[in-house]
């Protein structure tokens, strides 16, 4: 495990290649996100997104599962979005979300016989960066330990998945609110998790 440290206004592209080398090598890197750190693989690997779930205790057929994207137009390839979901998501961006919409076929196995995913557009530019260089999306769930400073502070989740993981990016201290899940696929979209952003009609 490496730890990488890169500030978001400050994106160094060399360590960028890295990252995305790793992913595409199926390996599962930590990355800060617009709220808590992710662990994240390539959402187009099968293994490496039961691997996290096997890091997680996580029963991927039982969990919901989330991607992130870079922009609507790729979250539109993986989840169905009409012009209303359209407009719905872009009037409350940028913000810390999780969007439940229906998903499409072109997610992998793991995914298969679900009707819903989790997209993530992500106010990072370090991670917003990665999904761009890799050209899909990532697979995404929080970190988690066993206080607030295993969740916010770099050096810690560096402790509790280091011989879990091939990086951990090291950002600085992150919040530890998560991100505020609406659901949309229903007849009107619904807060089911009140996270960090307030949701907007």
């Amino acid at each position: 495990m490496k730890v990488l440290r890169m500030i978001e206004n400050n994106v160094n592209e060399r360590y960028v290649d890295e990252i995305v080398s790793a992913l595409n090598d199926g390996g599962i890197v930590v990355l800060p996100t617009d709220s808590l750190y992710a662990l994240v693989c390539d959402a187009m690997n099968n293994q490496a997104i039961e691997r996290i779930c096997r890091i997680k205790m996580m029963k991927s057929a039982k969990t919901n599962l989330s991607i992130v994207c870079s922009d609507i137009s790729m979250a539109s390839k993986y989840g169905k979005i009409d012009n209303n979901l359209y407009k719905l998501i872009k009037h409350n961006l940028p913000g810390s979300f999780t969007f439940l919409i229906e998903a499409t076929s072109k997610l992998p196995k793991a995914f298969k016989g679900r009707r819903v995913v989790g997209v993530r557009i992500v106010d990072n530019e370090i991670i917003k960066r990665v999904v761009e260089e890799i050209g899909h999306p990532l697979f995404s769930t929080s970190v988690e330990g066993a206080d607030e400073d295993y969740v916010c502070e770099p050096e810690l989740i560096a402790q509790t998945y280091g011989r879990d993981v091939e990086y951990v990016v090291d950002a600085g201290r992150s919040g530890y609110i998560p991100s505020t899940v609406v659901d949309c696929t229903g007849d009107e979209p619904e807060v089911v998790r009140q996270g960090l952003s307030e949701f907007e009609l």
